[in-house]
């Protein structure tokens, strides 16, 4: 067991939605903000048990709209967290804030309560392009809530941007990064868009509007090289930041960390086992006040899926893969995987340093594809070469939750109470 642990908390309101957001996240839904809250903290006392069996490093609010919810909300849940669980003084404390929704006040409350690290959705410095994709801030409301955080006292500042937006040129994309990079933050998370088919912008798929595939390529080539110009070096696909600012909480996800979540649609992955709450708000807190079935899925995590994941999420990073690493944990030949590698980098899309293999630029732009064909390498190997493979599948399916293992979300006064 990871004596470390992260911590999720999901605020799943907004003042309006996003056309392009397909999060967990519910626009007009303000009336129900206090029994959520009162479900959240009661799912974290009741999680109090297991909390305490680990040290909580990091913690992320996310949304959703944290600062939407309000600064005193998320500073309650952060209080009923720490004295509920063991939270490490030095712990990264994250909440994200709209430009629109953040007001220097609630900045300093929340550093005032431990929050230490902000990430701010500005997406865009073009203000058209803000409106089009139903944003609710212009660029001047950006750069005061990065001045706020400032004089508010956070050292730790991310700017969220999007690229390949609709009617955005290669010369806007170059002036929201410029923009970004005066504001000096220390993180850098910068997304290609991407359109799913329950969201309104999903309308844009095959409109000209959309930068295409090339333009959308030279968008991303160009952000890695500015950034790296300017001492903001790449560390997964999307992320970049000054030396020693990486975003500690994901980088549990890409490092197969333990990590916990409260809240509707929260992910956790705890000691093997990985399971989510349900999406619906009305059933997430009926769930939690009358203790019934929150959890939505629920998997254990085979030996064969945790190696698959090693390298889909490991060469998601600069970090990477290496043949030691991969043999001491999984005891396996890399040497298939290996060989794969070597094609790459003779393509310019893979580079070995040390015994470490990560992609390039050019490779993180066909990531999804190399890394289906380091997959397909791995999966061969069950057939010679890893017995202990034969009889697991790749990939572990969802399972319901096994009768009686609700784990901790039910303490036993509460089982006394509802019996």
């Amino acid at each position: 067991m990871d004596p470390r642990l992260g911590v999720y908390i999901h605020i799943p309101f907004c003042a309006s939605k996003c056309g392009y957001c397909d999060f967990c996240s519910y626009a007009g839904s303000e009336k129900l903000m206090p029994r959520y809250h009162a479900a959240l903290l009661g799912h974290i006392r009741e999680a109090g048990p297991q909390l305490r069996q680990h040290h909580i490093d990091t913690v992320y609010f996310g949304g959703g709209t944290p600062s939407y919810y309000g600064a005193r909300k998320l500073c309650e849940i952060f209080n009923c967290l720490k004295i509920n669980a063991l939270v490490y003084k030095t712990a990264e404390v994250t909440v994200e804030v709209n430009p629109d929704s953040v007001r220097k006040r609630d900045l300093k409350l929340l550093r005032n309560e431990g929050f230490n690290r902000v990430s701010i959705g500005a997406q865009s410095a073009n203000d058209d392009i803000l409106k089009l994709i139903g944003r609710r801030h212009n660029w001047d409301q950006v750069v005061r809530a990065a001045e706020n955080a400032r004089e508010a006292g956070f050292d730790n500042i991310s700017l969220d941007l999007i690229y390949g937006l609709p009617s955005q040129s290669a010369e806007d994309w170059a002036d929201t990064l410029n923009k970004a990079l005066a504001l000096r933050p220390e993180h850098l998370s910068c997304y290609a868009l991407t359109l799913n088919p329950n969201t309104p912008m999903y309308e844009y798929k095959s409109s000209p509007l959309l930068p295409d595939d090339d333009a959308q390529a030279d968008m991303y080539l160009y952000t890695v090289e500015t950034l790296e110009r300017f001492g903001y070096g790449q560390y997964e696909i999307s992320n970049f930041c000054l030396k020693g600012r990486e975003s500690r909480h994901n980088m549990k996800y890409w490092l197969l960390r333990d990590y916990m979540g409260f809240g509707a649609g929260a992910h956790s992955c705890v000691d093997g086992v990985r399971y989510s709450f349900v999406k619906d708000l009305r059933q997430y807190i009926s769930g939690i006040h009358n203790a019934d079935k929150v959890i939505d899925e629920y998997e254990k995590i085979e030996f064969i899926g945790l190696a698959a994941e090693y390298i889909m999420l490991g060469m998601r990073t600069v970090r990477g893969i290496s043949e030691k690493e991969y043999h001491r944990i999984f005891k396996s030949d890399f040497e298939p995987i290996e060989s794969a590698l070597c094609e790459f980098e003779q393509k310019g899309w893979a580079v070995t340093e040390g015994d470490r293999w990560h992609f390039t630029p050019n490779g993180f732009l066909l990531s999804n594809l190399l890394i289906g064909i380091l997959l397909d390498k791995q999966a061969a190997l069950r057939a010679s070469g890893n017995p202990w493979m034969a009889a697991e599948s790749l990939f572990a399916e969802h399972e319901e939750l096994p009768a009686g293992e609700e784990i901790f979300y039910r303490s036993r006064e509460r089982e006394k109470q509802t019996n």
